[in-house]
């Protein structure tokens, strides 16, 4: 199973792009992942939240094949502990037969089309992170769920 996670607009503070990319590599030693990084919209001020979402939504749609199984990031996703989110993914390596998606939005979340194309939603917290954390925190989470998995010492109960 491969494993991709979409986001919007790039990262822009090079401290958390090196994380990302350290945690990127991790995790590429347990299974195939990329990240794909969508553009963010140009000349927005002209536009309105819901046109901006229904834009980046096509861009995000575009992405996706018949088959990915899509797990939006959302804060009225489920909760879930690191250990409960590798048991998800384990679960998840051997039910999802193409690729398994995660997407992080824009600052204004997703349009309806995005929703409706979603298989559920996860929530990394009850608190409001940045999307440029939110990033990081996500890429960090995978590499602990798979070192959970592994038995390795990383994860500390």
């Amino acid at each position: 199973m491969k494993v991709a996670l979409i986001l919007v607009g790039k990262t822009v503070n090079k401290h958390f792009v090196e994380l990302i990319d350290e945690y990127a590599g991790r995790v590429k030693h347990y299974i195939g992942f990329d990240i794909v990084t969508i553009p963010e919209l140009k000349n927005t001020k002209n536009l309105s939240t819901d046109q901006q979402k229904q834009q980046e939504g096509e861009l995000i749609l575009k992405q996706m094949q018949a088959g990915d199984h899509v797990v939006l990031l959302d804060e009225h996703g489920k909760e879930l502990r690191s250990v409960e989110f590798s048991a998800y993914m384990e679960q998840k390596m051997q039910t999802v037969n193409k690729k398994l998606v995660f997407v992080i939005g824009g600052p204004y979340g997703f349009s309806p089309e995005v929703y409706g194309r979603a298989n559920e939603k996860l929530s990394l917290s009850k608190m409001t992170f940045s999307h440029q954390m939110v990033r990081l925190i996500f890429v960090e989470q995978l590499y602990r769920a798979m070192t959970i998995m592994r038995g390795e010492p990383y994860h500390h109960e």
